[in-house]
């Protein structure tokens, strides 16, 4: 083929029409023409509705993970919340438990205490008030210990009772706490007087499991009854008269036996005493035979021994 009908021009895919700058500029002016046109008349109104209308499902669905991110955290976080609310009304609930029982620990302490103070001055006796520190271990006696020893008064036989009656006597005593023995120990005895029959008596400690007196050495025929009431005598010298003791809870009368088993129930707390009251033994509170006029002694001039 001769080269002079050689096609030298160039192939449609490498046709470049317009040049850009032509472009650039066409555009630039049909773009501010639009601007100029509808800031001034606003022509290009309907035109957004439509774009509007047709881009919003877009918008919906491309906004669609952020909600239910946001629903999601709301729902942890208002979890969460809900949460440590319940945990706070739960607190509060418990102080408010523990207030109210240790507000009802102090009512039953101040009853106690006022009931002990009435007994006291219903006696007309004079008296140490003293708190149970502990029980003893020992699984053979029953004793407690008192906060309040030869440095506040306490004397060694020193009968101690609460506000329901007597509870047993000081045995020991230390400078700083003290040692009484229950009414309720098999080696403690205590004179009583049946307040219904006036008959006199002395209770035992009972040796059994039960914290319970017996009152022994009672005929089969004597008159005692469940339920009789038994207070001090004040024959021996150590409890003030008229305190209640024990209730009767069991008579036993057995034909092979002289004597009844009687068992009886203490009045005081022998278990779970907290507030004591400790009085001065009767013999302490005598008047000494020196300090009476010759007349009245019972030792005197032309007297007896």
């Amino acid at each position: 083929m001769p080269l002079g009908t050689l096609d030298r021009s160039p192939p449609p895919f490498f046709k470049q029409g317009t040049s850009a700058l032509t472009k650039l500029v066409l555009f630039s002016s049909i773009s501010l023409a639009l601007m100029f046109t509808d800031q001034h008349y606003n022509i290009v109104q309907p035109a957004r509705w439509v774009l509007s209308l047709i881009v919003y499902p877009v918008q919906w669905l491309a906004l669609r993970p952020q909600v239910v991110w946001d629903q999601v955290d709301e729902a942890f976080i208002g979890k969460q919340e809900a949460l440590s609310e319940v945990e706070q009304a739960r607190a509060q609930v418990l102080s408010q438990a523990v207030r109210t029982s240790q507000l009802e620990q102090l009512s039953l302490e101040n009853k106690y205490l006022r009931e002990l103070l009435v007994l006291r001055d219903r006696m007309g006796t004079t008296g140490i008030a003293a708190e149970v520190l502990y029980e003893a271990s020992d699984p053979f006696t029953r004793k407690m210990i008192l906060d309040k020893g030869a440095s506040s008064g306490v004397q060694a036989s020193s009968p101690v009772m609460d506000e329901l009656g007597i509870l047993g006597q000081v045995t020991r005593v230390h400078p700083m706490v003290s040692e009484i023995t229950l009414i309720t120990d098999r080696e403690h005895s205590i004179p009583v007087l049946n307040t219904r029959t006036g008959a006199r008596g002395v209770a035992f400690g009972e040796s059994g499991g039960a914290p319970l007196l017996e009152l022994r050495y009672m005929a089969t025929n004597a008159d005692i009854e469940v339920g009789d009431v038994l207070t001090t005598s004040g024959v021996d010298g150590v409890y003030p008269p008229g305190i209640p003791v024990a209730k009767v809870v069991k008579v036993e009368r057995r034909a092979d036996s002289v004597f009844a088993r009687i068992l009886c129930e203490s009045s005081a707390r022998v278990q779970g005493a907290r507030h004591v009251m400790v009085l001065a033994p009767v013999m302490s509170t005598l008047p000494d035979f020196k300090d009476l006029p010759p007349q009245l002694s019972p030792v005197h001039k032309g007297g007896r021994r």
